[in-house]
């Protein structure tokens, strides 16, 4: 009985800890702002996929959300993001939540999916000018 008390008291104490870590922001950071395509070539390109991420919207090719919120999580590669949007239900249905991961891979680089199985590598479009 001792010993179910403890684990349990350990869970607890372990998973506020871990809660703690978490950092939740009003809107996606800075660097993680402009336009994000799969290739370069693909930047200039009207057919080809863009996602688009800007403080408070988020634009993809089946999808324009607004950004209620991003938790920023910590992880042995560095920050993981999770973006929380609304996206606008179809024809007379409410507005649907969803989630967006967006992991850093580098200065130019970020992995975008709405799970980690979907995660797809994504390349920083220049500025337009």
């Amino acid at each position: 009985m001792r010993v179910a008390s403890a684990l349990v008291a350990l869970s607890i104490l372990s998973s506020s800890a871990a809660i703690a870590d978490i950092k939740r922001h009003q809107s996606v950071p800075e660097a993680l702002q402009g336009s994000w395509a799969l290739a370069a070539d693909d930047c200039g390109a009207a057919d080809k996929p863009v996602v688009v991420l800007s403080a408070k919207a988020y634009a993809g090719a089946d999808a324009k959300c607004s950004v209620d919120w991003v938790s920023e999580t910590p992880s042995p590669r560095g920050p993981v993001y999770s973006a929380r949007l609304r996206c606008p239900g179809q024809a007379a249905k409410a507005p649907t939540a969803s989630n967006l991961i967006i992991r850093p891979e580098g200065a130019d680089k970020v992995s975008i999916g709405a799970s980690f199985a979907d995660l797809k590598v994504y390349q920083k479009c220049p500025a337009k000018q």
